[in-house]
């Protein structure tokens, strides 16, 4: 017996298919959704603390500075911290002041604070160091006029760093003259990687990136990779024979926008190089907010890395690239990945530069 085909039977089976496909989607969808959910809540699981040290915490840079780790401006706006300031016996009422004003104002990241004139108590398991500690560089003064002043303080903190930081403490140190203390702290703390300790050039780095971001009148973040080599001192060399500048045609070299050798080999080196001193003239104070500031790009490019492409300037234990003497605490370019430094190699060097780069690790030796 042969059944006839039902036009209304088949559209309610078909129907009846339909719906069940769309109810199995809709389950599908809602299981996928529960499973990003989970997984994004795996994400958002709180990182642990990263305990940060700022020596001389209750002075200019201090002060600065931990406004800024505490805001997320150092190592991200996830990762908490435990804030460790340390400063000297006669600053403690001041460090005390810093730590009140760092409680009231309520930083999300701040797990804790630890505030102390004891170098001891405030290097305990401490995962990044910022010594800006030291004695002060005043109007008239070179940086060598501060060095012997600074001995003592660098081998007593390199003694507490070394026995009792997180055995990975990256340290960076801030205070001048900032290459020379931080052979000093390397020479007294030697079971710290010498690749773990770094000085700020950054802001010599920074500066030059200002200056051709002012000459050119474009946006300081399309300047990228000048290059401070040596010492933190009146005799680096800022170079932008590698920089380019990003422009509506592509990256173009500084020196082909500049298109003034003379002011680029001159009064551009030169107003990098006394920057600093200027800035005391006109402020009977040193640099402060420039320096937190690029203390914090130091330590962020160091540990999140630095974008590809990009190189940063920073003081670090010579191998011997360029010429340079092993050894010395020299400002080389540099690229990080994974909390490691590397040093750029194979770039060009001109009879110019040449000269430059060995005068300024001639008076580091």
């Amino acid at each position: 017996m042969v059944t006839a085909w039902c036009p209304v039977c088949f559209l309610e089976m078909d129907y009846t298919v339909l719906l069940q496909k769309v109810l199995v989607a809709f389950f599908v969808i809602a299981l996928s959704w529960k499973l990003i959910r989970y997984m994004c809540s795996l994400l958002n699981i709180e990182k642990e603390p990263v305990r940060v040290l700022v020596t001389g915490a209750a002075g200019q840079i201090g002060y600065a500075i931990v406004p800024m780790i505490a805001r997320g401006a150092m190592l991200g706006p996830d990762q908490p911290v435990f804030i460790h300031m340390l400063d000297i016996e006669p600053a403690a009422e001041a460090l005390n002041g810093v730590k009140m004003e760092l409680i009231d104002a309520a930083f999300p990241l701040v797990k804790g604070i630890i505030a102390t004139t004891d170098a001891v108590e405030a290097c305990m398991g401490v995962n990044i160091a910022v010594m800006v500690g030291g004695f002060p560089r005043k109007e008239g003064m070179e940086r060598k006029d501060v060095m012997s002043k600074n001995v003592s303080i660098y081998k007593a903190q390199a003694s507490a760093l070394e026995k009792h930081a997180a055995p990975d403490c990256k340290v960076l140190v801030v205070a001048n003259p900032a290459n020379t203390n931080a052979l000093i702290l390397k020479e007294f703390a030697p079971s710290i990687p010498e690749k773990n300790i770094t000085c700020l050039t950054r802001l010599d780095h920074n500066r030059a990136l200002g200056q051709i971001s002012e000459r050119l009148d474009v946006p300081v973040s399309d300047v990228k990779n000048v290059i401070i080599w040596g010492n933190h001192s009146s005799t680096q060399y800022p170079d932008v024979n590698h920089a380019t500048v990003k422009t509506d045609g592509g990256e173009k070299p500084v020196r082909e926008l500049v298109k003034d050798d003379e002011w680029l080999n001159a009064e551009f080196i030169k107003t990098v190089q006394q920057r600093g001193a200027a800035i005391i003239k006109a402020r009977k104070l040193s640099s402060a907010l420039s320096a937190a500031s690029s203390a914090c790009d130091h330590i962020h490019d160091w540990v999140v890395g630095t974008p590809k492409g990009t190189w940063v300037s920073m003081g670090v234990y010579s191998d011997g690239s360029y010429g340079i003497q092993p050894g010395l605490i020299y400002s080389y370019p540099v690229t990080c990945e994974k909390g490691n430094w590397s040093i750029v190699q194979g770039l060009k060097i001109d009879e110019f530069s040449r000269a430059k780069m060995d005068a300024t690790a001639k008076e580091l030796e």
